[in-house]
């Protein structure tokens, strides 16, 4: 990811990260409403411009990959919480500390599970209502968008 300061003002290192965290918030926002992970994406706010690119996996590929790892685990995971995008799996918030959920753990709706970190932002993963039967992914592990990434017995 690439920030052009061109024409920042230099009133503060405040207004700088303020501006950030609102193209991280507006970053998340847009993600969450693809079907499909994009491959590029740019913000400008003020006079701010963030672009980010990344490889995309050519969709016949990714459908093969996919049916590929899937086909044979289907029966045995049932429901599962897929990544929100392509980054990288985190099961816990920081560094050193407990993961968000083990396995057997009940979750509710919403409930942050797990973090994936895209492009320096950290979107959250969230559960629906269930009990977590299975963790698919190791953490730092890279993800692909709709990857699954815990298998849950939903209430």
């Amino acid at each position: 990811m690439t920030a052009v300061e061109e024409n920042v003002p230099t009133t503060g290192h405040e207004d700088y990260l303020r501006v950030l965290e609102a193209i991280q918030t507006g970053a998340l926002q847009l993600l969450a409403g693809f079907p499909q992970q994009p491959s590029a994406l740019r913000f400008q706010v003020g006079e701010v411009t963030v672009e980010a690119e990344w490889a995309a996996v050519p969709a016949p590929i990714a459908a093969a990959a996919v049916e590929a790892v899937a086909a044979p685990e289907a029966p045995a995971l049932g429901a599962v919480v897929r990544a929100p995008s392509v980054g990288v799996f985190y099961r816990c918030p920081e560094p050193g500390a407990d993961p968000f959920v083990e396995v057997g753990e009940r979750v509710s709706a919403g409930q942050q599970v797990g973090i994936v970190e895209a492009m320096k932002l950290m979107i959250p993963v969230t559960a629906q209502a269930g009990v977590i039967t299975g963790i698919l992914k190791e953490d730092g592990e890279p993800v692909q968008f709709d990857e699954p990434l815990f298998s849950y017995s939903p209430e």
